[in-house]
């Protein structure tokens, strides 16, 4: 199949090939790919975010997760976003290690995406590839981030539901609330629970949520040890909830709505790459009399 082949038909009856040969025409801006997600239909296939802070478990978690949905015979897609370097921008991290056991079943496909210089825990792209595999006939899609503190609330611009999770040790429910994770949660999991002070930490983020004002969604604090399965059943039926909830039916506007303002602004920033950027600076370095503010400013014209 060549570039030209790939359309809304093949991708409603794709093989993972396909779909992931998709995905990289959309993160490296290849003149089909606008063409391609403007054919788009999609279908209600919940977006499920999993964030929280380096360390928390998130990858260890979905692995569980994916085995239960796996067992269920669901269709299972995974966007699972690394940190990348800012020197060479490739990934830093290999978490995907954890989910190797799925990565040749018929149901789940996995896709690692790099942040790319983002400077939240996102891809600039994750929100066309989540439209990609919404064209597609999966049963839940998963995006995991790559767990980078305060601006990791950008997932809550592009879940239907945002998992936040946590582990007891650290303290997290205070960075929680300073972060701003505690408004973008949807549901709180307090993970590797057979440590010291889970319990402890689930009272302080239960009072911390009940101390919200009230709302449709009551915000659920679940206690997981992701290494074992435990706890997984619990949260999968609190994701379906939490879908079928007036409140994340709420979400989708301002969801959209959010969307809209990034592919505007990703429209705008076209023509401008950090390459040329580099280059250009770099020939204005040794003036003495080089200020920043002048220089970008030439791209405001």
């Amino acid at each position: 199949m060549n570039k030209a082949d790939i359309s809304i038909q093949s991708l409603k009856i794709a093989d993972k090939k396909t779909l992931a040969r998709a995905i990289s025409w959309v993160e490296n801006n290849v003149a089909q790919a606008d063409g391609l997600l403007k054919t788009l239909t999609f279908k209600p296939t919940p977006v499920i975010g999993i964030t929280g802070p380096p360390g928390a478990g998130k990858s260890t978690l979905l692995n569980s997760i994916l085995k239960s949905l796996s067992e269920q015979h669901k269709k299972v897609a995974v966007v699972a976003v690394d940190p990348t370097s800012p020197f060479n921008h490739g990934s830093l991290l290999g978490d995907r290690i954890r989910m190797s056991n799925h990565f040749l079943s018929d149901n789940i496909f996995i896709r690692s995406l790099a942040t790319r210089g983002s400077l939240g825990g996102l891809s600039e792209k994750t929100m066309e590839v989540i439209d990609l595999l919404r064209a597609v006939d999966f049963d839940y899609i998963f995006v995991e981030t790559v767990g980078v503190g305060q601006s990791e609330v950008e997932i809550a611009g592009l879940a239907d539901t945002t998992i936040v999770v946590v582990v007891p040790e650290s303290g997290d429910e205070i960075q929680a609330m300073k972060s701003g994770l505690l408004e973008i949660a949807d549901i709180f999991v307090v993970n590797k629970a057979d440590h010291v002070d889970a319990d402890l930490t689930v009272k302080n983020l239960s009072t911390l949520v009940h101390e919200r004002p009230k709302q449709d969604w009551q915000i659920p604090v679940l206690k997981t040890i992701a290494s074992s399965d435990e706890g997984v059943n619990e949260l999968l039926s609190s994701i379906e909830k939490h879908t079928t909830s007036t409140s994340s039916k709420d979400k989708k506007k301002i969801l959209l709505a959010e969307k809209a303002y990034r592919l505007i602004q990703q429209a705008r920033m076209f023509d401008v790459n950090r390459d040329s950027l580099l280059q250009d600076i770099s020939t204005h370095f040794s003036d003495p009399d080089f200020n920043i503010y002048q220089f970008v400013q030439r791209y405001f014209s």
